[in-house]
This record gives structure tokens, sequence and C-alpha cells, in this order.
């Protein structure tokens, strides 16, 4: 079963530069915290790295639950109407009913 791009689009957010810039930041913010290194300290993250013995894995992390939340999504019987998000119902015409 092949899937347009126009159909995944809606499985959710797009991470763009700025996101992810944010997102990595926040993850050396983190690390700091834990380290309780104060903000005037001249620290760089490379320094902040090496010093919890880690890398930067947060963005991985993101990247490959999403990848399995797509592979979740695919799985599952085509049962939702794209546009709206509700079940699709076949309306029957008078003619039909009769």
């Amino acid at each position: 079963m092949e899937r347009s791009h126009y159909q995944l689009s809606y499985l959710g957010p797009t991470i763009t530069k700025d996101i992810q810039k944010k997102i990595e930041a926040a993850e050396m913010w983190f690390f700091r915290r834990m380290l309780r290194v104060p903000w005037t300290a001249r620290k760089t993250n490379e320094e902040v790295l090496k010093e919890t013995e880690t890398t930067r894995s947060l963005m991985n992390r993101i990247r490959r639950r999403q990848a399995k939340f797509v592979g979740h999504i695919m799985r599952r019987e085509p049962c939702y109407n794209r546009k709206n998000g509700r079940e699709e119902e076949q309306r029957k015409t008078k003619r039909e009913n009769a």
C-alpha cells in the first residue's frame, strides 16, 4: 500500500531547523542544570558533554519515536477521512433505503 507525501503530512508536526536548535539548546540546559553549572561560568557545550560523559541524543530519540509512530499509523486500516478526521459513513439515498 503506497501513500503519498500529502497523506502522511497530517501525522505530526515537522521539526524545522529553528525548532531543532531550540530542542538542542534545551538539552544542553538540562545537562548544565544537572551539573549545577552557573550561568556565569564560561564552559563550552563540549566541556559540559565531556563532564556528563554523554552525547547529544534528544533529537535522535525524537526522530526515532516519530518514525515508530508513522509505522504504527501506516499499519492501521484507513477508516478516517483525511479532511476532517471523522469516520467515513456512506449515506444512503431514499431509493437505496426502499
